[in-house]
């Protein structure tokens, strides 16, 4: 288990490849989720496989909550409805 860290940092680069054809930031968290589990393995960490995988799932909300906050929300992605369709 802890020989694959390189799965982990393959990963996150495969995501953040992803990233860049689809921009959403989304995959862009689980890019950093996945290179900071396998930065950690990298150094010699031991944990089992639920802790590892609860690290990048935190790291991974953590970071797309930084990154939206950051970034903001993309100008047409919230839509206000001022007019019901119903009411005609």
């Amino acid at each position: 288990m802890m020989t694959l860290w390189w799965v982990w940092l393959a990963a996150a680069v495969v995501l953040a490849i992803l990233e860049v054809l689809v921009p959403s930031y989304v995959f862009l968290g689980f890019a950093i989720g996945a290179a900071v589990a396998g930065v950690a393995l990298w150094l010699g960490v031991k944990v089992s496989v639920p802790w590892l995988l609860l690290i990048f799932a935190v790291v991974s909300l953590a970071a797309w909550m930084a990154l939206r906050a950051a970034l903001g929300v993309r100008k047409g992605q919230v839509r206000i409805w001022d007019r019901d369709i119903n009411e005609d």
